[in-house]
Order: structure tokens, then C-alpha cells, then sequence
């Protein structure tokens, strides 16, 4: 299984790790700073070196473990490599995840409108509430919320917690533990504090985040539609 590290630490770029198995387009390495594709979030990029041979990272997906899809044939089992993530996508990434979290948490707050669904892109994300409809003022004064969290530049962090214990104290209507499998005892819980000192966010995640609100960068909604019956779509860009 591999050993998923950006978990831990979300601003590793370069690591070293060496190739478990390998498939015919893809390979299974012992360790990993490439992220997957889960939560909204798209997978990582970048490329799998040697001194002689590189390997461009075209897919990255987690299913029984973690595989890193190449161009071309893969490395043999048991070579050692590089592994350099595209730090500018993964920046971006980041940013926008993070932020896509401080607008669930305000929509849950001012409107008691639930996210059901997220995707992040490079240029822009959206997000689906439980809601009928949002007016331009509402999305106004939930942009400017969000920007004067970005402002205060609050401290992001990530633990883990039993799950337990995540069911007795994490808001159910921001964490959906019940939708999770039976046989995930453990969560990864990602915290944002608010300007007041106190948690203005809490909830599972594997994703990747900035360590410091101000990251995120100035919030602009662009616009919204309408995602369903009693559904709507927020869409966001990062400056």
C-alpha cells in the first residue's frame, strides 16, 4: 500500500520513492506526494525521473492503492526515482480547495444551505447547495464574507480523529460521516480558524490545503443556475 504523505504535508514538490509494481501504463510506488482524484479535487501532474529516463505523470487514481499513470513504458519494479509534482497546478489546486470550504461553511452559516457537490478546476470552481435560489445580494455578502476571512489571513490545519468521536462532535450537516464506508474508522479532519480565534470551519477531507487563509487569494463569484430541483450552483474564481 502506498505510503499517501500528502496527507501530512500539502507543500512537498520533490520527493524520492521507488516503484512497486508496474503495469502496462502505470505504476504503484512505495511512497507519494501526487494526489489523486477524489473530493472535487482533480489529481496532481508532473513527472516520475530517473538519471537516464523521465516519465510525464498523466493520471493520477487511487483504488485498492494509489497508481500514477505514464506516457510510454513504464519503470521496472524496483527503480528507485524522483517524483516532481507541477507545483503551479498544485498551488492552484490547493488554493481552490480551501476556498471551497470557507464558502461551504459561510452558505451553511447565513443560509443553512448544505453543499451536496463540488468540482474544482484550474481556473475556477463550483459548488452545489441545497438551496432554491441565491439573489446577487446574497452572493454578494457571501463574497465579502469569504474575502474578509482571506484577510485576516487565519491559520488552516489538518488531524486525524476517530471516527468515533468525529460522529459525537463534527456539525452532520457540514460532515456527511454517514455516507463514508463502514470500514473507514479513522478521519482526516481539515480545521479553519476564524478571524475571532475560534473554528470557523471544521470537517473531513483528504484533499490538499493551504496552511494560511490569506493564500487562498481575493474570492470573486461569477455567477449561479440553477443544479436541480431545491439545488443551486455557485461558480468562483481566485485571483
Amino acid at each position: 500500500m502506498t505510503d499517501a504523505r500528502y496527507l501530512d504535508d500539502s507543500t512537498v514538490r520533490t520527493f524520492e520513492a521507488t516503484v512497486e509494481r508496474a503495469l502496462d501504463d502505470r505504476v504503484v510506488l512505495d511512497r507519494t506526494h501526487f494526489y489523486p482524484e477524489g473530493g472535487g479535487q482533480p489529481a496532481d501532474r508532473g513527472t516520475l525521473a530517473t538519471d537516464d529516463a523521465t516519465w510525464t505523470v498523466t493520471d493520477v487514481q487511487k483504488r485498492d492503492t494509489i497508481y500514477h499513470y505514464v506516457d510510454g513504458d513504464p519503470p521496472s519494479e524496483g527503480t528507485t526515482l524522483r517524483g516532481e509534482l507541477d507545483a503551479d497546478r498544485r498551488e492552484t489546486l490547493t488554493r481552490y480547495h480551501t476556498a471551497q470550504h470557507v464558502l461551504s461553511a459561510v452558505l451553511l452559516d447565513e443560509f443553512d444551505a448544505e453543499t451536496t457537490g463540488n468540482q474544482i478546476h484550474t481556473d475556477y470552481a463550483r459548488l452545489d447547495a441545497a438551496r432554491d435560489r441565491f439573489t446577487e445580494t446574497d452572493l454578494a455578502d457571501v463574497a465579502a464574507r469569504m474575502n474578509e476571512l482571506v484577510a485576516a489571513d487565519t491559520p488552516v490545519s489538518w488531524y486525524t480523529m476517530d471516527r468515533e468521536r468525529a460522529e459525537e462532535t463534527l456539525d452532520p450537516e457540514r460532515t456527511r460521516i454517514e455516507l463514508l464506508p463502514d470500514s473507514i474508522t479513522e478521519l482526516r479532519i481539515v480545521e479553519i480558524e476564524g478571524p475571532d480565534g475560534e473554528v470557523f470551519d471544521r470537517t473531513a477531507c483528504a484533499g490538499t490545503h493551504v496552511e494560511h487563509t490569506g493564500v487562498i487569494g481575493e474570492v470573486t463569484i461569477t455567477g449561479r443556475e440553477t443544479a436541480g430541483q431545491g439545488e443551486e450552483r455557485v461558480r468562483f474564481e481566485l485571483g
